[in-house]
């Protein structure tokens, strides 16, 4: 079963989601892209932050999972302390388990939390702030819109 996710829900979750991270007041955002771009360019704006970074994971081809992920880039946060990590989905966890892991293993200073718009219950790993529960595959606007 597939559910489409407009754009409508999606900046009323947006909202949403950034009511429950202000507390962790956070200082820079990083994207896990590519799902995680648009809710963090979105956030950005809403909390007023100018820095927004990203790393690129790949996990799926399509629909199909692969045996191991992959992830690409770096970030550099300078003095900043606290770093909200943002994809669209907690799907099986694995993606943000690892960026998880990454980020706190290579900057040790930083705190990190974690925020997505859906959280599967058998998701590996589960975000700090998160707005819907998801049992079914989210098809995104941004995934059908623009094709």
């Amino acid at each position: 079963m597939k559910l489409y996710y407009s754009y409508e829900a999606f900046r009323t979750d947006t909202q949403a989601l950034m009511q429950k991270s202000k507390s962790f007041e956070p200082q820079a955002i990083i994207a896990i892209a590519r799902g995680g771009l648009t809710l963090a360019h979105c956030m950005a704006e809403g909390l007023n932050l100018r820095d927004v970074q990203s790393i690129r994971t790949e996990l799926y081809d399509v629909e199909i999972k692969r045996k191991e992920i992959t992830l690409f880039g770096s970030c550099d946060f300078g003095e900043k302390k606290r770093v909200l990590v943002v994809d669209d989905i907690a799907d099986s966890g694995e993606t943000l388990q690892t960026v998880m892991s990454y980020l706190q293993s290579n900057f040790e200073d930083v705190e990190f939390q974690s925020a997505t718009l859906f959280y599967k219950k058998s998701s590996v790993y589960e975000p700090h702030f998160w707005v819907n529960e998801a049992d079914a595959w989210i098809e995104f606007f941004w995934e059908k819109d623009f094709v």
